[in-house]
């Protein structure tokens, strides 16, 4: 089958598109064909080296959507032929076909297609513990979101808007503001023209947010700290501008005894009841049609290292998928 290979970390230059043979799936395992792959961030971590693979080379890709071809031994929730998603920690999923542990598989309903599925397993997975599991969002709360207008960011937009928060965004572009407030952002902010502290600080009467969600890393901390409430919560998620610089913790006591976290979804997705919890909350959402998951560009599998170096660029918006 084709596949994506790194052989050695890097630029986009180093994924290439080769045959590989993938093999059959273990005690505990699912192998599914791809209809679908998500491209994200991660991804990037991963080719890059800051994430550690299992080896090298290696096939990078988290999440999926496809049909099950083959089950290892003890496998009774699936068989071949059936529609299903998948998120993954580990890499692979840059194939014609993944094999990937059965606990991390789920049953896609009729209402999800395979690349609304694949654009949203590892960003709506990530919204669904932000929101509920991280800080409870709810009525009444205004919450910051950076890159507003990114794949996570849209997701987050209208979800928190359907539990009823007021929503602040920030992106990097006119073009960026429009999205967001098509998905539901009260009010958008362009970081390159304005002080994103300061029109925080003007849209909440000088009050602040109760929660802020930063998927961009160095770029927007420390200012992020001082957009929050007293007691709030400042909550990590992402570091494509670069990773958090270490910090004093007495920090959080002079800017107002807030909260930081930096929350993980393996973490979260550790406990099979926890996964199925998790997404038919997701798949329940997206099929009311309260939350839309955005696919901005659809790309060939093979065109895997373009995607990534405009994903790199801020290029941009949304979800994109690439297609086995």
């Amino acid at each position: 089958m084709k596949a994506i290979r790194v052989h050695r970390h890097g630029g986009p230059e180093v994924l290439s598109y080769e045959d590989i043979d993938i093999g059959e799936p273990g005690p505990g395992e699912v192998r599914v064909r791809n209809k679908a792959v998500g491209l994200n961030y991660a991804d990037v971590y991963f080719r890059t080296g800051e994430y550690a693979p299992p080896s090298l080379p290696f096939t990078p890709g988290l999440e999926g959507a496809g049909e099950v071809v083959a089950v290892g031994e003890g496998v009774d929730d699936f068989k071949h032929g059936d529609r299903v998603a998948y998120y993954s920690a580990t890499p692979g999923a840059y194939a014609d076909e993944h094999i990937v542990p059965a606990r991390l598989v789920v049953s896609l309903p009729k209402t999800v297609d395979f690349e609304t599925a694949a654009a949203m397993m590892l960003k709506g997975l990530t919204a669904e513990y932000l929101l509920h599991r991280t800080f409870l969002v709810g009525p009444g709360h205004i919450i910051l979101v950076h890159a507003a207008a990114g794949g996570v960011g849209l997701i987050l937009t209208q979800w928190a808007n359907r539990l009823g928060a007021t929503v602040i965004g920030t992106v990097g572009s006119p073009e960026k503001t429009e999205i967001a407030r098509q998905y539901g952002c009260h009010h958008v902010i362009d970081y390159r023209k304005e002080d994103f502290v300061a029109r925080v600080k003007a849209i909440t009467g000088g009050e602040g947010c109760h929660v802020v969600y930063d998927g961009v890393g160095k770029a927007t901390f420390p200012a992020s700290l001082d957009c929050l409430r007293r007691f709030g919560c400042f909550v990590s998620y992402g570091s494509p501008s670069g990773p958090i610089e270490p910090f004093d913790i007495m920090l959080l006591a002079r800017k107002g005894s807030l909260y930081a976290t930096w929350p993980l979804l393996p973490d979260h997705l550790a406990r099979r009841e926890d996964m199925l919890a998790m997404c038919e909350n997701l798949f329940r959402v997206v099929a009311s049609g309260a939350v839309r998951i955005p696919i901005h560009a659809r790309m060939p599998l093979s065109e895997a290292a373009e995607a990534q170096r405009r994903l790199e660029a801020r290029l941009t918006t949304g979800s994109t998928i690439l297609l086995p």
